[in-house]
């Protein structure tokens, strides 16, 4: 008796926010269905870099994968994407969000303000499955986070916040960002936070702090114009407001 057959489609047909559009979902089997790819795409240096990763299932691992992309409603042929083994060295420099434990698959010169469609395939032993997405670049750029962060007081019950622009994030002259900031601190056990922003500057002034009080100031940083969403927050950076002399 011959293995039973499976295929399945889901179609999805909504957008949320300026996230990317997951198009469909394939699976053909001939057995236990595969898992499907859980690709996230993202551009961390506009319009220069987009990458798009996804973890290696630990069930049904694939034999191998297949990554393709092509413009949504041009005439250009398909391309191969890429591709970067998890744990494995390369001459791309990957953004600093992108996990060792991910493949990736890097999109050279892609055209602003185009429709991509990206297919991510694993193929198994008993098939295959896939994960097609449309998406548009500006939708999502995805800067990484400041760098240098430091935190220093600047006169009484004063400090001064200073970052840098992230490095990977190569067009700065052409295209700016602006940054957010966030502090973070406990007042009488009770956490507290407030947000600064959007400053297109790399530093700021905080006044009338209160001394004794240890606060923690984070940084993200986003296309000037808006363009997809913030960075990760930057890692945390800690200070004491000094307490005055009696």
């Amino acid at each position: 008796m011959s293995a039973s057959v499976c295929v399945t489609v889901t179609l999805l047909m909504s957008v949320v926010g300026s996230q990317a559009l997951d198009l469909l979902r394939v699976t053909t089997t001939s057995g236990d269905p595969p898992s499907t790819p859980t690709v996230h795409c993202w551009c961390s240096n506009y319009p220069n870099a987009t990458f798009c990763t996804w973890p290696k299932p630990s069930r049904s691992p694939p034999t191998h994968y297949i990554a393709t992309y092509s413009e949504r409603h041009g005439q250009n042929s398909t391309e191969r994407c890429h591709l970067i083994p998890p744990g494995s060295s390369s001459s791309i420099s990957a953004p600093s969000s992108a996990s060792d434990d991910l493949w990736r698959c890097y999109l050279p010169n892609l055209k602003l303000l185009t429709d991509y469609i990206i297919n991510i395939t694993a193929v198994h032993s008993e098939g295959s499955s896939s994960h097609l997405m449309i998406f548009m670049m500006e939708d999502i750029v995805k800067p990484d986070p400041p760098v240098q962060v430091r935190v220093s007081p600047h006169n009484v019950r004063n400090l001064m916040v200073k970052w840098s622009a992230p490095p990977t994030w190569t067009s700065l002259d052409i295209f700016p960002l602006k940054y957010h900031i966030r502090y973070q601190w406990n007042n009488r056990g009770t956490p507290m936070s407030s947000n600064l922003g959007p400053l297109e500057d790399t530093k700021i002034e905080l006044k009338g702090l209160t001394p004794g009080r240890t606060y923690l100031f984070q940084v993200c940083a986003r296309e000037l114009l808006g363009l997809g969403e913030c960075s990760n927050w930057s890692s945390p950076v800690e200070i004491t407001i000094p307490r005055t002399k009696p």
